[in-house]
């Protein structure tokens, strides 16, 4: 779908993106696959070209944030240092658009890659090899999503169940605030009272909540949307009252969210978009406020509802009240703040 650019002139920090090759992995899953599987086929192979294809499209993004995906690790570092071989990778990119023959976007200026903290204080090594390998590593993800429902999300990609309760992940964890690193992380809405425990628990780690917190609309999930959104509404209020807890506003167009429920790239318009996604958006937004929320493209995995252009016109239309310092900090100055992108705001 080709829309008009919206504000083209306000400035992006997209704080969630991936480059990978899933071919491999696709070729893991013998069809029929997962819907959330095969969302990912026309995705499969995203790297830099068709990201800086994205991010040129329109809209004025100036710099981006890689979130670690599996991708690219390499196996001869051994399975505790593999990640390592993702950030190389992705430094790699970020390289390439420092080079400034792409022009002034900067990609991948902060990475954040991947350890198993379940290493405990074993994890420190792990996290000093990512340091050592690019200085635009910041922090890591170690996602946490589970549920019981594997029609809802394919149980070959979830964590294991009751994760970030565990005293070797916590151990693990706290190797972060040693090194003043960031944490991302993402779960589904059942588990956000998992994450609230974990941020009480170190109240001086900075956690970054991804994707609203993780709506659900396949499996038994299907059709659940209103009847759940109040559930969904008190634990990110209740997120939103630890200091050191940021939330990104986005991956609402996966396929495991439905919002919307065809796809890939089903044509749907910025305001309809903008409709589906209002009351997680809005509820994130009070609940944390500008200076704790950043907008994410979330893309490839987003594209199931939205082309990159129309997903940030679908943000815009929903900020259309915001004032101009209000939108400054949503799209590129919170997300600067936590991943340590200021100098690019100018």
């Amino acid at each position: 779908m080709t829309e008009a650019i919206l504000e083209p002139d306000l400035k992006i920090i997209d704080p969630h993106h991936h480059l990978w090759d899933l071919r491999p992995l696709l070729a893991m899953f013998p069809e029929p696959r997962h819907p959330f599987i095969d969302s990912l086929v026309d995705a499969a192979y995203y790297t830099f070209d068709q990201f800086h294809a994205d991010a040129t499209s329109g809209h004025r993004i100036i710099a981006s944030v890689f979130v670690e995906c599996g991708a690219f690790y390499n196996g001869a570092l051994g399975e505790a240092l593999k990640p390592v071989g993702e950030v190389e990778f992705v430094n790699g990119v970020a390289a390439q658009g420092a080079s400034g023959i792409y022009g002034d976007f900067r990609p991948c200026a902060g990475i954040v890659g991947h350890a198993d903290l379940t290493l405990g204080e074993g994890a420190g090594a792990v996290l000093d090899a990512l340091a050592a390998a690019s200085p635009r590593f910041r922090g890591i993800r170690h996602q946490g999503a589970w549920l019981a429902d594997a029609e809802a999300y394919p149980a070959a990609l979830m964590a294991p169940q009751g994760l970030f309760a565990s005293s070797a992940f916590r151990t693990g964890f706290a190797e972060l605030g040693k090194r003043g690193m960031t944490f991302d992380v993402w779960v589904f809405e059942p588990q956000l009272g998992e994450v609230l425990d974990l941020a009480r628990a170190f109240p001086d780690q900075p956690i970054c909540l991804d994707h609203c917190g993780g709506p659900l609309g396949l499996g038994s999930y299907r059709g659940t949307h209103a009847e759940r959104f109040e559930g969904w509404r008190t634990a990110i209020r209740a997120l939103a009252e630890c200091p050191n807890v940021v939330v990104k506003l986005g991956g609402l167009g996966m396929a495991q969210v439905q919002l919307p429920d065809r796809g890939p790239a089903a044509g749907v318009g910025s305001e309809e978009l903008a409709g589906l996604w209002r009351p997680y958006i809005e509820t994130c937004i009070e609940a944390f406020g500008p200076s704790r929320a950043m907008f994410e493209s979330n893309h490839p995995p987003d594209r199931y509802g939205a082309d990159y252009p129309v997903l940030w016109n679908a943000f815009k239309r929903l900020t259309q009240s915001a004032s101009a310092d209000e939108k400054a900090a949503l799209y590129a100055g919170t997300a600067a703040r936590f991943y340590g992108l200021e100098h690019l705001l100018g």
